[in-house]
This record gives C-alpha cells, sequence and structure tokens, in this order.
C-alpha cells in the first residue's frame, strides 16, 4: 500500500472532489440555479464531503480522521437525499441522477471502509509521534 502523504492522496477524496465539480456544474443549469435554497444546500453537502476528509487528515490522529470521516459520510448521504429533490423537480436528467447517485454511494462504501481500516489499525497518527 503506497504512503499517503496528503489528503489530495487520497482515493475519496479524489472521488468527493469530482462529485463536487458535478453538483456544481448541475446547479448552473437555467432552472436549477433558480432554486437558491437547493443550490445552497446541495452544493454545501458536496463540499463538505471533500472538506471534512481533507480536516480529518490534517488533524493528524486516527480518532479525529475517524469522526471527520463519518462527519463527510453524513455529508454523502445529505447529498443524495438532494440529489433526489433535483431529480424530482427536473431539474437534472435520470442519467445525471444515477450518474451522481452511483458516485456518492461508492464514496460512501469507501469511507466507510475506510473508517473500518482506521479502526482496526496500530497507528495512531502524526500527532503522537511527537
Amino acid at each position: 500500500m503506497p504512503t499517503i502523504t496528503c489528503f489530495e492522496d487520497l482515493e475519496i477524496w479524489q472521488i468527493a472532489r469530482e462529485i463536487s465539480v458535478n453538483v456544481y456544474l448541475f446547479t448552473k443549469t437555467k432552472f436549477f440555479s433558480k432554486d437558491f435554497g437547493l443550490v445552497d444546500q446541495i452544493r454545501r453537502s458536496s463540499g463538505s464531503v471533500m472538506d471534512n476528509i481533507a480536516e480529518g487528515f490534517e488533524r493528524e490522529g486516527k480518532n479525529e480522521f475517524i469522526q471527520f470521516l463519518s462527519i463527510a459520510k453524513g455529508s454523502a448521504g445529505e447529498c443524495r437525499s438532494q440529489l433526489y429533490r433535483a431529480k424530482d423537480q427536473e431539474y437534472i436528467s435520470i442519467e445525471e441522477f444515477e450518474m451522481l447517485k452511483s458516485k456518492l454511494l461508492m464514496v460512501s462504501v469507501k469511507i466507510k471502509r475506510f473508517m473500518d481500516y482506521l479502526k482496526t489499525t496500530e497507528l495512531k497518527g502524526n500527532k503522537y509521534k511527537r
């Protein structure tokens, strides 16, 4: 397994970034962009996934990282729920919905697996090496 030196190396962060990029693209469309409340919510929740992964990593402690990964996973679920609202209002196509829903489910599973790994490892984090 390669050594991870920064949060940008994490596959889960990379996927979360792709999700956020897609959300921003979808929310710029004519009808979607006019639903200011939903636009704000879905942008914030998609950004929260990648931001909490990054923040947890930067805390340099295993338990804190797990806590922030849990928040990121929750934000992925929140974003998925908001995605249903966007589909129900016909702001996005079925294909766009399915693509983004699939990515959100995938990142949730990967975050959970990573949390499970961290819970079983002896690693404690860089903050405890000093």
